[in-house]
């Protein structure tokens, strides 16, 4: 992970590469989740429903409507998910504030920790509702392989979100290189450049030149005044 900058990412205003960005682990996996994601969505909502000799679909594991719900929520979450944070790592750089900065790689690391848990759960529920499938629910084997391919990547999907939550972790240890920052870029307020006043030469040695100049009409203030004397006639 690149160590320049904050959090992993350079100073903000830098061009955007690419083919870096694409080739970085984050991307990778992130891309990898959205794809299972989709899987798991797509198996369940197009095979993951029978109909047994009446007009009611009943889900295929267990005929248990909510790991069929539960596994389509995962999917349709992992996907939304996966596509924000997708554009939120495009547009990292041009994030000039550290404390921005610093919020969303802590809601990456609470999300990713929380999505990999949410994975985790599907696989355990969707693997136990089929195991207690009886071959007799599912006419001619159908819906099995929607069922065994929502089950296999959801596993999958365990394993790259907590891979996300790994590079998030590590991006938000990796913190900020203080030395490229002043405090004023901690606001996300460009610094000021103090006032110095300037330098005359004399004899070689370079000396502030004092321009100070006293305000107006308070010439002759401290001047005594003349005592009146009365005219002597």
């Amino acid at each position: 992970m690149d160590g320049v900058g904050s959090f992993g990412a350079g100073l903000a205003g830098a061009a955007f590469d690419p083919v870096p960005f694409i080739k970085q682990p984050t991307t990778i996996l992130r891309v990898l989740s959205w794809v299972f994601s989709l899987v798991v969505f797509a198996s369940i909502v197009n095979e993951g429903y029978v109909n047994l000799g009446s007009e009611r679909l009943h889900c295929v594991f267990n005929k248990n409507g909510d790991a069929c719900n539960y596994g389509v929520f995962c999917g349709v979450g992992g996907l939304l998910l996966c596509s924000f944070f997708f554009l939120v790592d495009v547009k990292f750089q041009q994030i000039s504030s550290i404390k921005d900065r610093k919020k969303v790689v802590m809601l990456e690391v609470g999300v990713s920790g929380f999505w990999t848990f949410l994975w985790f759960v599907s696989f355990c529920f969707l693997t136990n509702q089929w195991s207690r499938t009886a071959p007799e629910d599912l006419p001619l084997n159908q819906g099995a392989d929607a069922a065994r391919a929502s089950i296999t990547f959801s596993f999958f999907s365990v394993l790259t979100w907590a891979g996300l939550t790994v590079r998030a972790v590590q991006k938000y240890l990796l913190g900020t290189d203080m030395t490229l920052f002043t405090t004023d870029h901690l606001d996300g307020v460009a610094p000021v450049t103090p006032y110095l006043p300037p330098t005359t030469t004399t004899g070689g040695a370079i000396e502030p030149s004092d321009n100070y100049q006293s305000p107006p009409f308070t010439e002759g203030l401290d001047v005594p005044v003349p005592t009146y004397q009365v005219p002597i006639y």
